[in-house]
């Protein structure tokens, strides 16, 4: 089956656009071999967002759960990988190097290999004010391939949770600009200036009645202190900063910074394939989870059987 076959397949890719376009992160999953009877078909695709969720469609019960996985895997690495899904017996020593064998033998004896892309979204900086520095951070922003935008205190409608804000608007409307980007809980909230000028700034919006804690957001003076140093020097030290502090978050936060617990996982103890922790089966003091029916009708059948296989819970 080619892409012009597989319409959905052009939807998912509608779908990756999207999110690209609002700076989020997710993974592309494409089906590049499939050995049948396997429902899913070469040039199948799937979105993977960072908190788990699967969208378009790759193969059946069993080969979701390990592409979701290993997705969520990529985007912290932020390297592909390629995945051959199916029972490690099919391939023996013939699984080329750089290949990950992934078991999900169930109730099929097909397999799949996907193909995991990682996408990080574009790093968004609104800059506001309009001095020379404020020109070259934009500048410098978009040479690393940024979307780097330079605008008035009045314009700061676009700023998401992603966003990483600077203030450098020198005296003009500095408390109103902070201010309204605080409103919007971006990622980094940055003023250009001295720290004489920031406490005076912070002191105004406190007596406002803006929160202490939203105070504490604001970096001043933003960027890496370097001294003395000319306004281009400047411009380099906060987009420096900026940079340090993204590497160290890796993939961006969700809506309010809210860290997404990676599911409990387990081992099915039929077909030995990594599954999450769902709707237990307890035997001898141990509880098991299954990929599908199939596995937990056979492990109902004769616990015994099997039970002894687990050892990885």
């Amino acid at each position: 089956m080619s892409m012009m076959d597989s319409p959905d397949a052009w939807d998912v890719l509608a779908q990756a656009g999207e999110l690209a376009r609002r700076g989020e992160a997710f993974a592309l999953a494409t089906v590049v071999w499939r050995q049948g009877p396997s429902s899913g078909k070469q040039g199948c695709r799937a979105i993977i967002t960072a908190e788990g969720e699967l969208r378009g469609w790759i193969g059946g019960a069993c080969a979701e759960p390990a592409v979701i996985r290993e997705a969520r895997q990529a985007l912290v690495e932020g390297t592909p990988r390629l995945l051959l899904l199916g029972s490690p017996e099919q391939f023996g020593a013939a699984v080329p190097e750089g290949m990950t064998v992934v078991p999900i033998s169930c109730q099929s004896e097909g397999a799949l290999e996907v193909y995991i892309e990682p996408v990080q979204p574009v790093p968004h900086l609104v800059v506001v004010g309009r001095s020379p520095m404020a020109h070259t951070l934009v500048e410098l922003a978009g040479s690393l391939g940024w979307h780097a935008r330079l605008v008035e205190h009045t314009e700061l409608d676009a700023v998401t949770e992603r966003s990483f804000v600077v203030v450098a608007t020198q005296g003009h409307h500095d408390e109103e600009s902070v201010e309204r980007a605080l409103a919007a809980r971006p990622a980094y909230v940055g003023l250009v200036g001295s720290r004489r000028r920031g406490a005076s700034v912070l002191g105004y919006l406190a007596d406002r009645g803006v929160a202490a804690d939203e105070l504490d957001r604001v970096q001043v003076p933003a960027g890496l202190d370097l001294g003395h140093v000319s306004h281009r020097e400047i411009a380099v030290a906060i987009l420096a900063e900026l940079v340090r502090i993204r590497a160290a978050r890796g993939v961006p936060p969700g809506p309010a910074g809210a860290a997404v617990p990676d599911p409990a996982e387990t081992v099915d103890p039929v077909c030995g394939m990594t599954v999450e922790i769902d709707d237990p089966v307890a035997f001898e003091g141990h509880e098991y989870s299954f990929c599908c029916a199939g596995c937990r009708a056979a492990f109902l059948r004769d616990p015994g059987a099997y039970a002894k296989k687990e050892s990885r819970c």
